[in-house]
């Protein structure tokens, strides 16, 4: 037992201080296995100990990342990319809403009458009346599909009508005669229904081109311009403002002045290409109406005075596809 005492007391007699060994960690000079073992118990130093293990301060603490992206004066390029289009992404929303809140307050100032419109008497005119021409071609419109609906059951019936009469005919010999001239009556009645129908057909799909296409087309150049004229005047009003104000500087005058002369100058364009498409939209409404007219009053008439060969006479004259009564029928059954 006393050796045993004695041998450990002499093992701690060789082994070096605790500041030697805190100063051997940290400047990384290598120990002994025994002498290391003592020393890192001794000291605390371990997954056991009570202090944590010390830094080396000489090693930076944030390291750049190898792979990142750098010019040759070690300016990142993809962050002055992302500075950039930020930038203009901001201007682009800063510049949305000042055009935005001073046309809601153009708009509110006319409507309280405490604002000059721009007024161009005669081409407002001639727009008011296009809005009303489209809704009264619409209403048309409408009540010639009712029309064709409706007549399109009376020649389902009529069809259904004729089988109906030549089946009796052959069940009824006394009676064959009389159902079979109901028969072919019915038939032709279908037939020429079936023409009338292609011919109101082709009035429709004429009439809702021209009402939701063609003057679609110029009442959206229409809105546009209406859109423009209430910008020149946001602009046009801020101008009149900013001149007699003695605080204001000179550069937010000239500011004001170019952008009343950029929208005064789309608003001049606008204009112009709305009486140009009006005058083109009106007379391509003349010819197309002009055109379907006359097919819905030859059609109409045709097939309502009994004349068959009239009827088809207008179709072939307007170009419309005359379809065989078997082919036709086939399709009224179908549907």
């Amino acid at each position: 037992m006393a050796e045993r005492e004695r041998s450990i007391h002499e093992m701690l007699k060789d082994t070096p201080s605790m500041n030697d060994c805190g100063a051997a960690v940290q400047e990384g000079i290598p120990m002994s296995s025994s002498s290391n073992s003592v020393g890192v118990v001794a000291s605390g130093i371990g997954p056991f100990g009570n202090s944590f293990p010390s830094r080396n301060h000489s090693a930076p603490t944030t390291p750049m990342s190898p792979t990142s992206p750098q010019s040759s004066n070690g300016v990142f390029t993809s962050t002055d990319g992302l500075i950039r289009t930020s930038a203009s992404k901001i201007d682009s929303i800063k510049n949305w809403s000042i055009s935005t809140y001073k046309c809601t307050r153009q708009i509110m100032l006319e409507k309280l009458g405490k604002s000059q419109r721009t007024v161009d008497s005669e081409l407002e005119a001639q727009i008011e009346q296009l809005r009303e021409t489209q809704r009264k071609y619409l209403s048309i419109l409408r009540l010639t599909r009712a029309f064709s609906s409706h007549f399109r059951n009376v020649v389902v019936t009529q069809h259904a009508l004729a089988d109906a009469f030549s089946d009796l005919s052959q069940k009824n010999p006394e009676l064959q005669k009389e159902f079979t001239c109901n028969s072919e009556t019915q038939r032709n009645l279908t037939k020429n229904g079936e023409l009338l129908l292609n011919a109101l057909n082709f009035f429709i799909s004429s009439v809702n081109t021209l009402c939701n296409k063609t003057i679609d087309d110029t009442l959206l150049t229409i809105r546009q311009y209406e859109t423009a004229r209430i910008e020149f005047d946001a602009y046009r009003m801020d101008l009149e403002n900013s001149k007699p104000e003695m605080t204001q500087t000179v550069c937010s005058v000239e500011e004001a002045q170019r952008s009343y002369a950029h929208h005064k100058e789309l608003y001049e364009k606008l204009r112009a290409d709305v009486a140009v498409k009006m005058q083109f939209l009106d007379e391509n409404r003349i010819k197309v109406m002009h055109k379907q007219l006359i097919l819905l009053h030859n059609a109409i008439a045709a097939y309502f005075s009994g004349n068959a060969m009239a009827l088809e006479s207008t179709l072939k004259q307007f170009n419309i596809k005359l379809k065989s009564p078997n082919t036709v029928t086939g399709s009224w059954l179908e549907q």
